[in-house]
């Protein structure tokens, strides 16, 4: 496997929080009052609320996972900051909505209040609708990539990541799961967790290879990559919700359990949750191994260790 060097990581929040300040702007140029083609008007409330919701907040890391695996083929940051921004503004619009009453009934969303606190529920609702329907009029639009069946791609492996088949029937699934008697097995965990968490983290290196032109070869390799990278991920957050507390992560702790939510914590223990998180990120590199792109994954490799050991 070909070795990490220590740079890298030692470098890559700054270049994580270099890139996340990149889609900062580019978001906020998307989301201006200015209407665009058959737009009739920006409501001033809804788009404020918008803004509040993906704007001065995360880590950026699904449009870095885009942006950085598009530049393994020299695709230029700014070519793939539309795809990004798109991407991201369906990760807001999930985490708006995850937070609802009706749903995982969070106050506190990234160290402030939630969507539907700060302004109101059905403001709320019509927020995550709103991100969800624009990233995909984003992605349509002929700025973003001059080749139509590139756009068509890119529009079809977001839709399937956010919706029945992914983020949002994982969604449904973790719902379903907390009302059930039974609890769930391994691999009913793993697999939830890849449909909720995993699909965008997925999308994200797949829109990158879409934007990059990658063999099918390279292609395969760096989706079993993030397949892995999601896993170690959500292990990686059920870790956190067990051993963080709430000043650190910028939402409450523990709900996990609280919620008597299936985790991989619950099953394996703490140490045999550590341990397949490990196993997973050692899968991702050598997976960035096999697609043979070698120093030029440096920040791919570096991400993934991030993932695997962040604290917030």
């Amino acid at each position: 496997m070909s070795p990490m060097q220590p740079e890298f990581l030692a470098q890559f929040p700054e270049k994580l929080r270099s890139v996340g300040r990149i889609v900062e702007r580019g978001i906020d140029a998307l989301l201006q009052p200015t209407t665009s083609g058959d737009e009739i008007i920006r409501p001033k409330g809804l788009l404020d609320a918008m803004r509040y919701a993906v704007l001065d907040g995360g880590k950026r890391l699904r449009p870095f996972l885009l942006i950085e695996t598009a530049a393994l083929m020299d695709v230029p940051p700014a070519q793939a900051l539309r795809a990004a921004c798109a991407l991201e503004m369906v990760h807001g619009y999930s985490l708006v909505h995850d937070d609802l009453p009706a749903m995982d009934n969070d106050d506190m969303r990234r160290g402030r209040a939630t969507v539907h606190r700060a302004f109101d529920e059905a403001t709320a609702i019509l927020v995550g609708d709103s991100l969800l329907t624009y990233a995909f009029d984003i992605l349509a639009d002929a700025q973003t990539h001059p080749d139509a069946h590139i756009r068509l791609k890119l529009v079809q492996k977001l839709a399937q990541a956010a919706g029945l088949g992914g983020m949002a029937g994982g969604q449904w699934l973790d719902l379903a799961a907390e009302a059930s008697p039974r609890a769930l097995t391994q691999a009913e965990i793993l697999q939830l967790q890849a449909m909720k968490t995993g699909a965008l983290l997925t999308c994200a290196v797949a829109s990158g290879a879409i934007l990059a032109g990658t063999s099918p070869g390279q292609t395969r390799a760096l989706l079993t990559y993030a397949e892995n990278l999601g896993i170690a991920f959500q292990i990686a957050d059920d870790i956190l919700d067990v051993e963080g507390d709430a000043a650190t992560l910028g939402k409450q702790a523990q709900k996990d359990a609280e919620r008597n939510k299936g985790t991989l914590v619950q099953i394996l223990g703490l140490a045999g949750a550590k341990a397949l998180r490990d196993q997973k990120l050692e899968a991702g590199l050598k997976a960035l191994d096999e697609a043979g792109f070698g120093d030029r994954a440096q920040w791919l490799r570096a991400a993934a260790h991030f993932v695997a050991h962040r604290e917030s």
